[in-house]
């Protein structure tokens, strides 16, 4: 082989030497942007720690600033009107049920600088028998500790069940808007026979007893059977009546159609007995128990709940007066 041919793969070798180079430059490049991206994802965390503590610092500063200091003191060291809510549907384990509201009241009563009470209520009803627990409860303490008075405020709606609940206290308050009344049961469900029929399905229903089936939606409805419910709902319907009368007694109107399941205006409701006068918690704490500091004794709301409430009413309290803004509300 001759020299000139030995030399030939010479340019290939040094031509590989600049694509290195040109490698490994953009390996560092890329490493940089990465290293630059993460440092930039450091430096926002760390602003967005430092955002978040700014702001715990200043709404704790707020807190000082616009609440009362009795606040961090017990709240109930001093005379106040207790205060039990029955809010929502009165069903068994719900926030409305006998033993949350029950056990509500209890501590209520034994608290020993409680001047009043108020059951607020805010409910269209749910169980007979949970409603029915609540007024014989409130019945109970009334006679355990006959110098507290229980009086119920209905919010927005007191009906059927939480008129139950409402009606065994010493007197009840609405706002003129509220809606009260629906003494009155009622079980409901729907009936597919006609519908099985014209899509051809056939019902097959095997029970152990003869009864044990009776109101199945997916048959045809028994005379025995309706009136068999029918009494049963009479039944709940009377034990609802008497224990009305048992605590409105002779402020009852006689108007049958009080227990006819309607429902009234809390305005209308006065004329009718149901309701003794107009008023609001607020009302009834400051005006009737004469103790205006009203303590919340409703099971389940954790304090820091409690804090919130009371930091954005005096926030928006003293924001007002600053501004010299008044005017009224409904309440």
């Amino acid at each position: 082989m001759s020299d000139t041919e030995q030399a030939t793969p010479t340019p290939a070798t040094s031509s590989a030497a600049p694509a290195a180079d040109e490698s490994r430059w953009e390996r560092d490049l890329l490493n940089r942007l990465a290293f630059a991206s993460l440092a930039e994802q450091r430096r926002a965390r760390r602003w967005n720690l430092a955002f978040k503590f700014s702001l715990l610092a200043y709404l704790l500063l707020l807190l000082v600033i616009y609440l009362p200091g009795d606040l961090f003191e017990a709240e109930t060291d001093q005379p106040h009107t207790a205060l039990v809510e029955v809010r929502g549907v009165i069903s068994e384990g719900s926030d409305a049920s006998a033993d949350v509201i029950v056990s509500g009241l209890k501590a209520a009563f034994e608290d020993e600088n409680t001047k009043g009470v108020i059951l607020r209520i805010n409910s269209p009803g749910g169980s007979p028998v949970q409603a029915a627990y609540i007024n014989d409860e409130v019945l109970r303490l009334r006679d355990e500790f006959p110098g507290t008075p229980l009086y119920a405020v209905i919010a927005d709606i007191g009906a059927s069940g939480g008129y139950y609940a409402a009606a065994s206290a010493d007197k009840i308050f609405a706002n003129q808007s509220s809606i009260v009344g629906s003494i009155g049961v009622l079980m409901n469900g729907f009936g597919f026979v006609d519908a099985m029929e014209k899509i051809g399905v056939e019902r097959r229903l095997l029970t152990a007893g003869d009864r044990k089936g009776f109101l199945d939606p997916f048959s045809p409805t028994k005379p025995e059977e309706v009136e068999h419910v029918e009494n049963m709902l009479g039944e709940i319907h009377q034990q609802f009546i008497d224990a009305v009368r048992r605590g409105r007694g002779d402020r009852l109107s006689s108007d049958e159609s009080v227990f006819s399941g309607l429902v009234w205006t809390g305005e209308r409701s006065v004329s009718l007995g149901l309701v003794d006068e107009l008023g609001s918690s607020d009302y009834v704490a400051r005006e009737v128990i004469g103790a205006e500091r009203i303590v919340d004794f409703t099971p389940g709301r954790s304090y820091l709940e409690q804090l919130l409430r009371r930091f954005s009413a005096s926030l928006a309290e003293n924001l007002i007066s600053q501004l010299g803004v008044s005017g009224t509300r409904l309440q």
